[in-house]
Parts: structure tokens; sequence; C-alpha cells
């Protein structure tokens, strides 16, 4: 009989081609798995994000590197520009300190309405949420000019109220301190449902038996708040303040509409600054790295309240 052990031989060292029954069962494989069905469903927001996102992110990065009027390239100096202005960073403190004060006051206020919400019956539930949730959905801007009426000094409502129990009127947003009060408080009115109604989600995510056996070891109201409901909500809780923080720190209608950043911009922010810098003052390059100086103070931010979600993971 003829020997075929070397055609056998030969034949195995043949490479299989890409588009042969291996190529076709691989690539079959790599269509079932999970992560790639989800990569390509997400693929079309992936694009639009993409095209949304980074082109202006882009465009404004090679603004931010050109001179006043647009036509020399001057690398960073207007970021060193930026750094060496006492203005900026009195700017860069305002907007700190009106973003941390109503995230903080927002997650409080939001937090104990959520809890309150959580103990009521299914039917009031539905109409106090609905109800609750009315400052969020209003934009922010019909929102200031609501307000701005509220706290004008000739017609004000708190103003007659104030008169009408002998005290005297306050020019809320034409002194420095009542402005800034005014816009933390304008913030707060408007974050606070955000925060109450992600939490209620939270709570509803809870389990009742773990509820059940807190009362059971003989735990009060308190420590069930303190020592169940709050150590499961921290992360989200974290989350929901990433959020906020964000879109606090980026925060541009509640301040242009409120006091436009007067009075003696004492309640100005990065956002209206870089506004009244490309706009009105023309300046399209310092008013792009203005915007682009948010970056790395959020990223700071998301890495702090991240890290401590992953720490308290791991420790999980």
């Amino acid at each position: 009989m003829p020997d075929h052990s070397i055609d056998v031989q030969a034949d195995a060292r043949v490479p299989l081609r890409a588009g042969g029954p291996a190529g076709r069962g691989s690539l079959r494989k790599l269509m079932r798995r999970r992560s790639t069905i989800a990569f390509l469903m997400t693929l079309p927001l992936i694009t639009l994000i993409v095209v949304l996102l980074a082109y202006p992110m882009g465009y404004a990065l090679y603004l931010s590197m050109l001179d006043r009027h647009m036509t020399r390239f001057i690398g960073l100096d207007n970021f060193a520009l930026l750094i060496g202005s006492l203005k900026f960073w009195r700017v860069l403190y305002q907007t700190s300190l009106f973003t941390g004060t109503a995230v903080i006051f927002s997650a409080v206020i939001g937090l104990v309405m959520a809890l309150l919400m959580h103990n009521i019956s299914s039917k009031g539930h539905r109409w106090w949420r609905g109800m609750l949730l009315v400052p969020w959905v209003i934009p922010p801007s019909m929102s200031g000019l609501a307000w701005r009426q509220l706290f004008d000094p000739s017609y004000s409502p708190f103003n007659w109220i104030l008169e009408h129990l002998g005290l005297h009127g306050i020019f809320w947003v034409g002194d420095t301190d009542w402005a800034r009060f005014c816009v933390i408080v304008v913030s707060v009115w408007h974050g606070a449902p955000f925060f109450m109604i992600m939490c209620l989600a939270w709570l509803k995510s809870v389990p009742e038996e773990i509820y059940q056996a807190a009362s059971i070891d003989g735990a009060n109201g308190w420590q069930r708040l303190r020592y169940v409901t709050l150590p499961l909500m921290r992360n989200g809780i974290a989350i929901i303040m990433l959020f906020s923080t964000i879109g606090g720190f980026t925060g541009f209608a509640i301040v242009y509409v409120l006091t436009s950043g007067g009075p003696l911009q004492t309640t100005q922010v990065l956002a209206t600054l870089a506004f009244f810098l490309s706009i009105f003052a023309g300046n399209f390059p310092l008013g792009s790295s203005v915007s682009l100086f948010m970056l790395p103070v959020l990223a700071l931010a998301a890495t702090f309240i991240l890290r401590g979600i992953a720490n308290r993971g791991s420790d999980a």
C-alpha cells in the first residue's frame, strides 16, 4: 500500500486561512461574547458622544493656544496668564464655595426628603414626589428669573414680609454677602430634588429583611438609619454628589440670570467668566482657557470620590 504519511505531514504544515472554517468559528465565538454585543450596542452612543463632545473640546483646546486675535500660536501663555491672575483665583474660589455649599445642603435636604417620602403611603408618595420634583424639572434660566423677581428690592415679597414684621428690607442681589446667599439658595432649591429622587431610588432597593433583622436585634429608628441605611447608600450618595459637583461647577444659567456675576464680581463663577471673556470682551482664546481649567479640578474631585468608592468596595 502506498505511504501517505509524508502527504499528511505536509498538509499539517499548511496554515489555515482566516476565511476558513476555523477563522469563521473564531469570529462567531467573538460575536457571541456579551462584551462584544454590549460594545456593538453602545457604539452609536459612543460615536454620538465623540462627535458632540470630543470635537468641541478639541477645538476649545486649539483656541486656548492662540493669541487674542486668533492669528498666532502662543502655546500655554493663556493658562499662564490665568494662573498669575488674582481675579481668576478669586473666581475659582467662589465657584468652589458655591458648588461645595450647594452640594452639601442639597445632599442633606434631599436625603431628608427621601426618607420622609419613603415612609408615607404610595398614594401620597406619588403626589409629593411630583410636587417636589418641580424645581428640578423647571429650566435653571426660568428658575433664575422667578427668583430674581422674588429678590427684587422694590417689590420683593420677602421684603414685604420683613417690613410687616417691623424689620428693614434687604437689598438681596445688590449686597455682596446677600448676593452670595441668594445664589446658594437658588442652587440648593434647584438641586435638592435630584438628590431626593436618586436617594429614594436607593432606599427602595434596600431589602426590607435587613430592617426587620435590625429591629429584631433591638435597633431603633436612628440606629437603623445610621448603621443600615446610610452604609448601604453611601456609594450611591457619593456618585450623586459627583454628578452634582460637575453640574454645579459648570453651572451658568442661575448665576447669569440672577446676578450676572455682580455685585463687584462677588458671585462670578468660571462659567460666567468664560462667557464674558469670550462674548463681551471678544477674547475667545482666554475664555476657552477658563473653560478648560475646569477639567483638572473636576478630574481631581472625581478621582477623590471614585477612589473612596473603590476603597469601600474592597473593604466590603
